[in-house]
Formats: C-alpha cells, sequence, structure tokens
C-alpha cells in the first residue's frame, strides 16, 4: 500500500474509517451478472455504457440526495445505465450494504460495489457483481483479484497512472478502470485517463472514471477507448434534489446520437468524487 501522506485529507479520513470497519461473519459467494454482457447489450441498443452511480453524497458534494437508493437506481436504468454502481462507505458516502442488497434485488443489470475494499475480510460484506479494488490502497492485489473470482465478483482494478496500470495488469486484472481524479489535491483531469488508455491491451474492459459531466466528456473518453464510463455526480445532481437523474442519466447514454444536434450546455459539475 502506497504511503497516505500524499493523500488529500478526506481521502486519508476515508481509509482510516475503512481500516477500522469490521468484515463480514462468512465468506459471501456471488452469481454474478456478466458486465460484459450488459456492455454489449447497452452497444448493440445504441446507448453508450455507462454505470451510473448511487451516491447519496460525497466529501467534495454540494448537498445530499435523500432519495431512496432503490428509486435512483431503478432511474438510472430508465435512462439507459448499463449497470449501477452503489458506495456502501456509510460514513463519508452516507452509503450502506443494505441499500446495495436492495438495488440488486430490484433492477436486472450489474451491480457494483463502490467502497475502499483493504483485505479479504472487506469483500465478504454484501453480495455484489462487481467489487472495486484499488491499486494504490492493496498490499498483495494479485491476492485480492484472485479471492475476488473465487467469491464469483468480478473485480473491477482502479488505476490512476501508468505504473499502477503495470500492477494491474501483472496482477491479472481484464475489467480497469482509470481514475481521472488526483487523490492527492482531489483535481480532476480527463488527459489522465487519455495518457494511460494507449498502454492498456484490446482484451481489457476500460472504463474511465471521474470527471465525465457532460455528452462532450462521454464523446471524449470514448474516442480515447473508453469501454464505458463511470459516472456519479453529474446524475445525482447533489446541488439540486429534485434534479431528473433520469433525464441525467439519459443525456449522457445517448450522447452519441446528440452529438451532432444538441448544444452543449455549461456544467457546473466537477464529476464523480468517490475515488
Amino acid at each position: 500500500m502506497n504511503s497516505d501522506t500524499e493523500l488529500a485529507p478526506a481521502v486519508q479520513s476515508i481509509l482510516e474509517a475503512a481500516r477500522e470497519r469490521s468484515g463480514g461473519e462468512g465468506v459471501v459467494d456471488v452469481d454474478a451478472r456478466s458486465l460484459a454482457d450488459a456492455l454489449a447489450a447497452a452497444e448493440a441498443d445504441g446507448r453508450v455504457p455507462v454505470i451510473a452511480e448511487v451516491k447519496p453524497t460525497s466529501p467534495t458534494a454540494d448537498g445530499a440526495r435523500e432519495d431512496d437508493p432503490v428509486e435512483l437506481a431503478e432511474a438510472m436504468v430508465a435512462g439507459g445505465a448499463a449497470a449501477i454502481s452503489v458506495l456502501t462507505e456509510p460514513t463519508h458516502f452516507g452509503g450502506s450494504p443494505e441499500a446495495l442488497t436492495r438495488i440488486r434485488e430490484a433492477v436486472d443489470v450489474p451491480v457494483l460495489r463502490k467502497d475502499f475494499v483493504l483485505d479479504e475480510s472487506g469483500m465478504d460484506v454484501v453480495e455484489a457483481d462487481l467489487l472495486l479494488l484499488i491499486v494504490r490502497f492493496v498490499d498483495d492485489l494479485e491476492a485480492l483479484v484472485t479471492a475476488a473470482r473465487e467469491r464469483g465478483f468480478q473485480p473491477l482494478v482502479e488505476v490512476h497512472d501508468r505504473e499502477e496500470l503495470e500492477t494491474a495488469l501483472e496482477a491479472g486484472a481484464d475489467i480497469i478502470g482509470v481514475n481521472n481524479r488526483d487523490l492527492g489535491r482531489l483535481e480532476v483531469d480527463l488527459e489522465t485517463f487519455e495518457s494511460v488508455a494507449p498502454e492498456v491491451p484490446d482484451d481489457v474492459t476500460l472504463i474511465a472514471e471521474s470527471g465525465v459531466s457532460s455528452p462532450a466528456d462521454v464523446r471524449r473518453m470514448r474516442a480515447a477507448g473508453a469501454d464505458a464510463l463511470l459516472v456519479g455526480s453529474a446524475i445525482m445532481d447533489h446541488g439540486a434534489g429534485d434534479s431528473d437523474v433520469t433525464e441525467n442519466t439519459r443525456r449522457l447514454t445517448r450522447a452519441d446520437a446528440t452529438a451532432s444536434t444538441e448544444p452543449e450546455p455549461t456544467s457546473e459539475y466537477d464529476g464523480d468524487t468517490q475515488t
């Protein structure tokens, strides 16, 4: 695990809370829905594959969404989301394993558990189709990738630069997310994905994370090689509690179709802020 000293205080606090949380009481056994199939179905339907994130709040969000998590997830699927990401971190993001379970029972698309999982015991909290593993925060990534697959999870391995990408590939990761957010300064730069993507093998599913807030951003990440995009804040719109989550999702999943007809709005969002 890399040193915490280069991390933003908010991220340090999240990590400390993750270390204090206990794992599950037994080993989970997941019959996972295929992310690859879900992304292919979206493509066949003319939708941009978007993993929409149920994130009640975050340390950098303006406000919070108090909506029922299931209703939010269903609205995202109605807007064309290929999969759903669910924050299960309770202290800083207002999430819970219980919310993920309810969402997974309510929707028919794959569900990602988004949290800071640091060891095997942290996996055994709740069943999900995908599980996030962040290269920067784990000691033995290969062992955790193996452990996740043994439980039935599809591990989504998150990287931020080419060095971390190499670590992910050496660990056998076949679903990789590139986080455009720098965890030291919490700043977003879409060029991060563009710099890492060319080094990713064609047989790896590549996901752009953080900072995607407009159809133009979607098209930019797709042009750079993104097979899918993970989007939180631009869909949740924490600053406007009555924002239409379905429409927020649809404007991104239909970004390719509206490229020549829809003017680009000026976005107030700074992108997804989970990682």
